[in-house]
């Protein structure tokens, strides 16, 4: 079985965009849960000296063999500097991922 979300959220005279997505699985005993999100806003900017933001990157991985449960997760952040007809922008961007592995309940029941 799959059960998929799919958001799409844009607001062009506010120059953001957010798109969203879940998709929950289950096969071969494992219920996998993903879930991805993309952000992004567009700045006009006047100064091209204005300072910019440090790229940043998180990652996290646990994994729990009493719980049969294992979790991923990635966030990464980040900003470009583009010009366009002479107007200098800034894009702030965000993406994360996160990946949730459990046993199924019935693989479970089978089990214990």
């Amino acid at each position: 079985m799959r059960d998929l979300l799919y958001k799409n959220l844009t607001s062009p005279n506010r120059g953001r965009k957010i798109i969203a997505s879940s998709e929950v699985v289950d096969k071969e005993g494992v219920h996998s849960v993903v879930r991805r999100h993309f952000a992004y806003i567009v700045k006009s900017i006047q100064n091209i000296d204005l300072i910019k933001p440090q790229p940043y990157l998180y990652v996290f991985k646990e994994r729990n063999t009493k719980q049969k449960r294992e979790h991923f997760f990635c966030k990464v952040k980040g900003s470009i500097l583009a010009v366009n007809q002479g107007n200098f922008l800034q894009i702030l961007f965000v993406h994360t991922l996160s990946v949730d592995l459990t046993a199924s309940v019935k693989l479970s029941e089978k089990i214990g």
